[in-house]
């Protein structure tokens, strides 16, 4: 994988370092978006026929509905990478009813077939990704809801994806195994996520990555936050409404549905 060099056009002396600092991160996320394909493929291939028929974690869905979910939703990045490239508008989706309908319809697929379009669909991501011009990763862009964003936040968007449904295939897989340095990032993209929803109870949460510590603050209302700490793994399960509590310390608000 290329490293990403993003130019400055030299207009100050903080431009370069700031650069310097986005092209890492690119570089970091695109790694850990293509170590965490390869254990989703992995993970994949080992399921069978019936397997894949299987109830996942979320409720309604198969195994075989959450595997043509991360299909098409790399396509949906695929997508959004058209738009960083050309400046053209190239929504993730043509429709939330057109995705849904997608969605349906793949998961009657065999469990060669599933797996064949998964990685294909990771294959066709990763490299329009690997080969996006590094100006393109600052276009300003926008999420399946219609949100801005800049480019280059999809790829914590797609990793989030991939490591929560992962689990949700229930396949040896858990919130407990995702390397720390992801867990860090997307606890801090949950954390922030659901701290701007007018739902969501004052929290604020403790947790021990072993070499050091960290804590976020939910202000979803007015009232006294709790105090809950733990564990990557665990705290991030929980904060996505996968897992329950048993696995943490402190005093536990009711959570909404994550999304």
């Amino acid at each position: 994988m290329a490293d990403i060099a993003l130019g400055t056009g030299g207009r100050s002396s903080t431009q370069p370092a700031a650069a310097a600092h986005l092209a890492h991160q690119i570089t970091t996320q695109l790694a850990a978006v293509e170590r965490a394909s390869s254990r989703l493929l992995d993970t994949v291939a080992e399921l069978d026929e019936l397997s894949v028929r299987q109830p996942s974690l979320l409720p309604g869905w198969s195994r075989a509905h959450v595997i043509t979910h991360l299909a098409r939703n790399a396509d949906g990045f695929h997508n959004l990478l058209i738009w960083a490239r050309t400046g053209i508008e190239h929504p993730m989706y043509a429709s939330g009813d057109d995705r849904d309908e997608a969605i349906s319809e793949g998961a009657l697929r065999s469990q060669r077939l599933l797996l064949e379009d998964l990685a294909a669909s990771c294959e066709r991501f990763g490299h329009a990704a690997d080969s996006l011009p590094a100006a393109a990763w600052t276009a300003e862009i926008a999420d399946a809801v219609g949100a801005p964003m800049p480019a280059h936040h999809m790829l914590r968007l797609r990793l989030l994806e991939v490591w929560a449904h992962l689990v949700d295939l229930d396949h040896d897989v858990d919130f407990a195994d995702i390397p720390q340095p992801d867990a860090e990032q997307l606890l801090e993209d949950v954390v922030q996520q659901f701290g701007g929803r007018p739902d969501v109870p004052a929290l604020s949460v403790e947790v021990d990555f072993g070499d050091h510590q960290r804590s976020w603050d939910l202000r979803g209302t007015t009232s006294p936050p709790s105090l809950v700490r733990g564990e990557p793994g665990p705290m991030l399960g929980w904060l996505l409404g996968r897992t329950g509590p048993d696995r943490l310390d402190g005093d536990f608000p009711n959570l909404p549905r994550w999304l």
